[in-house]
């Protein structure tokens, strides 16, 4: 029942990110995107604050999360710091394909830091969810998909795909039964502090004052709702399900956002990629039918 509850919660933090590629599209030329992703972290961190001040032992209980944090929070932005990097030089649609190997990757370092076997049976469920997910991105154009080549972005991006691995396994290695709203909030902090050195670095102006009218709406939506609250179920979820298991929902990213469009913008599925979210969906079962099942295998 509690790993039952517990992948719900993922479901609805993929919800949650699905709807962040909708909310990011109405903001993004305002401002730069890593001053925007500091924004969020701050009025995350400042949306928490008050569940914060609630809780005993505040000071000691911070101090005891506060460096764990830092690392939690540095694989974070740092997966923002490359992505927002990686697109001066190569495109969205090269990162989109790029970001399907995270699940494996994953699972693949995991090998070596909890001893996790993957048998064959995964490994073609993880190239297929990929494959199902890459079919969404290109909308079934073979043709682009044969011209797709590497470049300089991406190579930096895909330090950022092994940085948002990193970013799940530190939250289930570096938890030590913390309160999770502290945790959070630490997380949170460091978050703002790593953004907040990359826009120094890169001599980057805030420009906050640029967001108006609809973009705050949509701000308060990525602050509040996409960083806040999915770093909170994250947490949760890969202390109990553990990074392998949470990642592969990244295979429902397709199908959300097409769902989402539709919902709200009345934007329909179109037919050629429904094969891609099937594939991606369905493979996203079958991991974790094949990972629950090797779980309970005795090793």
């Amino acid at each position: 029942m509690k790993n039952i509850k517990s992948h719900l919660l993922v479901f609805l933090a993929t919800a949650f990110i699905a709807g962040s590629f909708i909310a990011s599209s109405k903001v993004s030329g305002i401002i730069n995107p890593i001053s925007l992703t500091l924004l969020r972290f701050v009025i995350a961190a400042f949306a928490l604050l008050p569940f914060v001040l609630t809780r005993k032992k505040i000071g000691k209980q911070i101090y005891t999360s506060a460096f764990r944090s830092m690392v939690i929070s540095l694989f974070y932005s740092g997966y923002f710091i490359c992505l927002f990097e990686s697109l001066k030089t190569t495109t969205a649609l090269n990162t989109g394909t790029l970001y399907t190997l995270v699940p494996f990757i994953t699972a693949t370092l995991c090998i070596f830091i909890f001893k996790e076997y993957i048998n064959i049976n995964r490994l073609i469920t993880y190239f297929v969810g990929a494959a199902g997910t890459i079919w969404v991105i290109f909308s079934g154009d073979i043709d682009l998909l044969l011209s797709f080549t590497l470049n300089k972005g991406d190579l930096i991006f895909l330090v950022g795909v092994f940085s948002m691995s990193a970013y799940s396994i530190s939250m289930k290695v570096l938890y030590k039964n913390d309160d999770m709203i502290i945790l959070v909030f630490c997380t949170l902090l460091g978050g703002s502090f790593w953004m907040a050195i990359a826009l120094v670095i890169l001599k980057i102006p805030l420009q906050w004052n640029l967001l108006h009218g609809e973009a705050i709406i949509y701000i308060s939506y990525l602050a509040v709702v996409t960083t806040l609250i999915t770093s909170y179920l994250y947490q949760k979820t890969m202390v109990s399900l553990g990074p392998v298991r949470v990642m592969a929902y990244i295979y429902l990213n397709p199908a959300c956002v097409a769902l989402l469009l539709f919902l709200f913008t009345g934007e329909s599925i179109k037919m050629v990629v429904v094969p891609g979210i099937i594939l991606s969906t369905v493979s996203m079962v079958i991991l974790q039918i094949l990972i629950n099942k090797s779980k309970q295998s005795p090793t």
